[in-house]
């Protein structure tokens, strides 16, 4: 089936989508940032809408929305965090209510709107791929060139002050980041199942490292297999893609956390005995 050129783009995308995913999704974790993730993903529906209703790319409307949503939320989140979870939820209902509104003024039809939603890997075309691409670039640049900044901020964001680390900017740049990868898998997973997708192959690594670096390259392995695993699926079943994706993410963690629980049940009772 790879001879067909939708599938093999879907496969660079997957892939591209892998190797971000797994870097952003291990500091997401780690810095418990999850909802918040959730509420760029959701905001960027708003830059979809607007994108159709003033006739530009509604990924280039997402990347705004998303992006702007980010800087949003840290400012707020600085400022005043006892009430950071309340504007990420606004965030989240703004987002989606503004696509819904802008798509409702468009003149005829309504566009339809499940790719973004509930993504579809298999329509990707050669343009989505470069603009995964450039933000992947982007992405994986702004975290390797910056290594020991980050790992610093990630683990202890007070020691990282007081040694001179720019706290403020690694934390903006870390949600501006996140928002970046929100567009690259938009295509991939849709809106609503992003979030998933940050979390599961992170949570998967989690179970066989500590360390920062081996739980990165983890994710990744794990990133690649649930996306390329679910393409495949989905391709066989004739499924929609984001679905199977997340399916085998998600089962992926369940069975995992299961062998983990039986194995330190185990343990314990060795111990006890």
């Amino acid at each position: 089936m790879l001879r067909y050129q939708f599938m093999q783009n879907a496969l660079l995308a997957s892939i591209m989508a892998s190797l971000v995913c797994g870097v952003i999704g291990v500091i997401i974790v780690e810095r418990k940032l999850v909802m918040m993730s959730g509420g760029i993903a959701h905001t960027a529906f708003g830059g979809v809408g607007l994108g159709y209703l003033c006739g530009f790319d509604p990924m280039l409307g997402a990347i705004g929305f998303s992006v702007l949503a980010a800087l949003g939320i840290g400012f707020v989140r600085r400022r005043n965090g006892a009430k950071s979870d309340v504007i990420i939820a606004l965030f989240w209902s703004l987002g989606m209510a503004l696509g819904v509104l802008f798509v409702a003024l468009m003149p005829g039809y309504p566009p339809d709107l499940n790719s973004y939603l509930f993504g579809s890997i298999l329509s990707v075309t050669r343009q989505d791929l470069w603009m995964m691409a450039s933000l992947s670039v982007a992405a994986l640049l702004s975290i390797f060139v910056y290594y020991n900044g980050w790992k610093a901020y990630l683990f202890d964001p007070q020691y990282a002050q007081v040694i001179g680390r720019p706290t403020a900017l690694l934390e903006y740049a870390l949600l501006v980041l996140v928002a970046l990868c929100v567009v690259i898998l938009i295509r991939i997973v849709g809106i609503i199942l992003v979030i998933a997708l940050f979390t599961a192959p992170a949570a998967c690594a989690a179970f066989f490292s500590r360390t920062l670096e081996k739980r990165i390259a983890l994710a990744i392995g794990f990133s690649m297999l649930f996306s390329v695993g679910g393409l495949f699926i989905s391709y066989g079943l004739d499924c929609p893609s984001g679905t199977a994706i997340i399916l085998v993410a998600v089962t992926s963690y369940g069975i995992l956390w299961a062998l983990k629980a039986i194995s330190e049940r185990q343990k314990l009772k060795h111990r006890v005995s």
